[in-house]
């Protein structure tokens, strides 16, 4: 997104960008910093104070240009009425108990000076362009980075943790107050566009192509069996088919136990639910290049995976069950290794039914 920016802004630009470890790009106005993801760190507090300080600096002749993606929630911390470390517990509590993004941010919002309209009240009596690639199912612009320049979301924090059993904090901050700096919010990028474009792709290759959501969320393994389902419900006929999905699917794990990710964790419940029947492959990843916590983006499977996991002398069923998905398509080879994409639009899962004349009854 910045080094778009500044192909494309003729006048005076400067500014900075915050991305993960191992995600730069020399850029030549925009000056380029690193912060802790998905876990925050001193570097992530650092990089929120000073997009704070350079916008309080801002005068109504100015224009403040905000890019906003998945993963600023992170990059971006500056805990208001909570210290950092009673905040990323509260958050990685929510996790584990598999609350979605959107319950996320929301929480996030009102516990952060940046969040939830922050720095827009910063850049107050700027003039203001946002421009947002969404992450999170339904694109609400509010709950994408937890929303730095628009307003948070109409959600109780107090009834989101009740809902996920999360004690709150000790207190809860009062609400944030002030003029905020106004302009348009624009959605440049989403999972709607990202499989749009692949069911472009497969249909110039002469493939059929069904989307079954754009905005799925839920446990993994639930999901990944309703899809099994599905496609099981589908009628026989001559000829390949795709089906594709994005949103957002979780894998709550107890703390420090997981070896994989969401992506992962879907795909071998797939394979699972699927039990090698001929003819489907299938993968799943997240768009930005890293699976949650896990290396890589996700994994493919297919009806050999099943096989060739017991004849490593692997349990598939017991590696699920232990959050253990990584492991065994590290073992497989069968990871997907993309590095940084330097673009998040959530999660995409496709499943080819390739040979849909056999009876898979």
């Amino acid at each position: 997104m910045a080094e778009a920016l500044e192909a494309l802004w003729p006048g005076e630009l400067s500014g900075e960008v915050v991305v993960p470890d191992g995600h730069e790009r020399p850029l030549r106005r925009i000056r380029v910093e690193t912060a802790g993801h998905p876990v925050p760190d001193a570097r992530s507090a650092a990089a929120a104070r000073r997009a704070l300080d350079q916008a309080a600096e801002l005068g109504p002749d100015d224009l403040l240009i905000a890019l906003i993606s998945g993963g600023g929630s992170a990059l971006w911390c500056a805990p208001r009425g909570v210290a950092r470390e009673e905040k990323a517990d509260l958050l990685n509590a929510l996790m584990a108990a598999g609350a979605p993004i959107g319950d996320l941010n929301a929480v996030r919002g009102v516990l952060s000076d940046i969040k939830a309209g922050g720095l827009a009240r910063a850049a107050c009596p700027a003039r203001l362009a946002t421009f947002v690639i969404s992450d999170v199912p339904g694109d609400d612009p509010a709950l994408v980075a937890s929303g730095p320049t628009v307003p948070g979301p109409a959600r109780d924090p107090a009834a989101i943790l009740r809902r996920w059993n999360v004690p709150p904090p000790a207190r809860w901050p009062a609400q944030a107050e002030g003029e905020a700096a106004r302009g348009p919010v624009r959605l440049i990028g989403s999972a709607r566009e990202a499989l749009a474009a692949a069911s472009r792709a497969a249909e110039r290759a002469g493939v059929n192509v069904e989307i079954l959501g754009e905005a799925i969320e839920g446990d993994a393994e639930t999901v990944a069996r309703d899809h099994a389902y599905k496609i099981r419900a589908i009628p026989a006929a001559e000829g390949p088919l795709l089906l594709l999905s994005g949103g957002e699917v979780t894998a709550p794990a107890p703390a420090g136990s997981a070896r994989g990710g969401p992506n992962t964790h879907y795909a071998l419940a797939l394979a699972l639910a699927l039990d090698r029947a001929p003819g489907i492959f299938a993968l799943a990843a997240d768009t930005d290049g890293l699976d949650g916590r896990a290396e890589g983006a996700g994994a493919y499977v297919g009806p050999a995976t099943l096989p060739r996991a017991v004849e490593a002398g692997l349990d598939p069923a017991a590696m699920l069950a232990g959050f253990d998905s990584a492991s065994l398509f590290d073992d497989l080879g069968d990871k997907i290794i993309t590095g940084p994409t330097g673009v998040n639009v959530s999660d995409f899962r496709a499943i080819l039914l390739n040979q849909r004349f056999i009876n898979r009854d």
